[in-house]
């Protein structure tokens, strides 16, 4: 790690920042420019074990056909200002390192499994993506703003999985109209991914033979796109 340029210890500095966080945190409430959004139907997906959720959706179908897509990011800038010991040292790493051994975090993790993650029930600052997506998949009207978020439900990879393949049977007597609903909700999130420059290889080959998606794949999009 070192040899690389990583700093894979946090400095004293960031512990001294930490303890200061938890006795003294920040009073983040809805305001003039926070909206109170803990209302929706925000949901996570991620591993069985994972702590550090970062990132919640939720969505909305519009009277005309179109999605109002919500994507809230955890709001980590809420806890740690500019330049202090957290933000110089996350800015140095850039990265939390995998080595399959043992991980060395950008971000302490009372910050990223705790203090910021979007854990289930929880009130916590967000940054809220939200867009409009039309029946052709073009993505207009959006805005970034600050809000209050609580995740309603804390999904993971293999419970998702389970309920899809139990309900296999159910999806295969589906219309046609209604089968063609969910490949479109998507393969918008596809394009999405690709406008975003997020898109995958795989990302690109779904896109142009919608066929190949996987089962599960269309099921997760369509908890994100329709819960």
């Amino acid at each position: 790690m070192l040899e690389n340029g990583f700093e894979p210890e946090f400095p004293p500095q960031v512990q001294q920042q930490l303890g200061e966080l938890k006795a003294h945190p920040p009073h983040v409430a809805p305001g003039a420019n926070i909206r109170d959004l803990r209302n929706l139907l925000w949901s996570s997906i991620d591993n069985d074990t994972s702590r550090d959720l970062d990132q919640i959706e939720v969505a909305e179908r519009l009277p005309n056909g179109e999605m109002k897509i919500l994507v809230g990011i955890a709001d980590v800038d809420t806890f740690v200002p500019k330049s202090s010991a957290i933000d110089l040292h996350a800015g140095k790493e850039t990265i939390t390192v995998y080595t399959g051994v043992k991980n060395f975090p950008m971000l302490p993790e009372q910050l990223s499994t705790d203090t910021s993650s979007l854990l289930e029930a929880g009130d916590k600052p967000s940054i809220v993506i939200e867009f409009v997506v039309g029946i052709d998949g073009v993505v207009h009207s959006g805005s970034v703003y600050q809000a209050i978020v609580q995740n309603k439900a804390q999904l993971t990879y293999n419970t998702v999985g389970t309920e899809q393949n139990d309900a296999h049977t159910g999806h295969q007597a589906m219309g046609q109209r209604a089968r063609a609903s969910h490949r479109f909700e998507l393969f918008a999130l596809f394009r999405l991914q690709l406008q975003s420059g997020q898109g995958s290889s795989q990302t690109h080959r779904y896109l142009h033979s919608p066929q190949k998606m996987p089962k599960g794949e269309d099921y997760r999009a369509r908890l994100i796109l329709v819960a």
